[in-house]
């Protein structure tokens, strides 16, 4: 069975947002080949000092991510998702940041929100039962 895979459109980022973006990508994946309990202790910590972010800044960081890398456009929710709270943390915010799951089919999943919505899903992530999420851990 072959699994179709789709690019999410992007677009363009220069200059210094630009090597931000990159660099969040790159620490993202490093980072996604952590234990999950590692993982949201590392983000839990990046989190701390912190105000949330709200949901244009995180579309923005997240468009951000998806522009930079071909692997975030594609099927890598979890670091698509660790790279832009990542990125939103370069500019001192932070959104949540979500893992979850659906049976019927079973999927799992990984996203930001902020303002308590998802940013950036076009599923119903209704369906979806958070597993694991990193608040803003502001002083």
């Amino acid at each position: 069975m072959t699994m179709r895979m789709t690019l999410e459109p992007t677009a363009r980022v220069r200059g210094a947002r630009r090597v931000r973006a990159i660099f969040a990508v790159a620490l993202a994946r490093g980072l996604v080949r952590l234990s999950p309990r590692r993982l949201r202790a590392v983000l839990t910590t990046a989190s701390r000092g912190a105000g949330p972010t709200d949901p244009d800044r995180a579309l923005l960081a997240r468009n951000a991510v998806v522009a930079v890398s071909k692997r975030c456009a594609a099927q890598q929710c979890l670091q698509r998702s660790v790279a832009a709270a990542l990125l939103c943390r370069m500019s001192g915010r932070w959104p949540t940041w979500c893992t979850g799951i659906r049976v019927q089919p079973f999927r799992a999943h990984a996203w930001i929100e902020a303002g308590g919505q998802p940013v950036g899903e076009e599923s119903d992530m209704s369906l979806y039962v958070k597993v694991m999420e990193v608040r803003s851990r502001a002083r």
